[in-house]
């Protein structure tokens, strides 16, 4: 039985050695209507989270973190502490972003937002070089928020 589960395992995965993604990640035509519930704390949260992202991390007015983030501000990036100090420390001084205008409409690619109590899931679009074809890309999705 163990030779029969041994040989399936193996087999399955020489045919994924040449499976490819099928469909490339896309940003929703709408992104700004992604930021919207008809429910008014979700309403608030997800405007709070697109502010974040447009007005702080897109344009770097970081003078302006208080509106959005509380001091207690939970950072998950590893490389930046926990705290609305540590962020804006972070983007700031590490990374050395300068603030710029702030565009009309989030310029991020967005392919959905999730909001449930106080939390916010963001899902972006990121795009990678082929490894196999550096003049194709493919995308992927990476959560934030």
């Amino acid at each position: 039985m163990k030779k029969v589960s041994s040989l399936i395992v193996c087999g399955a995965l020489f045919i994924c050695g040449f499976a490819q993604a099928q469909e490339a990640v896309t940003a929703a035509p709408d992104t700004d209507a992604l930021f919207h519930s008809p429910d008014p704390k979700l309403n608030k949260n997800k405007q709070a989270a697109y502010m974040i992202i447009k007005e702080l991390i897109e344009a770097g007015h970081w003078e302006n973190a208080a509106k959005y983030l509380t001091e207690r501000y939970l950072q998950h990036n590893p490389n930046a502490k926990s705290g609305r100090d540590g962020v804006v420390a972070f983007f700031t001084q590490v990374l050395k972003q300068t603030p710029k205008p702030v565009p009309a409409k989030m310029q991020s690619k967005v392919v959905a937002v999730t909001a449930e109590g106080d939390y916010v899931t963001v899902s972006f679009v990121r795009e990678y070089p082929d490894p196999k074809d550096a003049s194709k890309k493919y995308t992927t999705t990476w959560f934030d928020m």
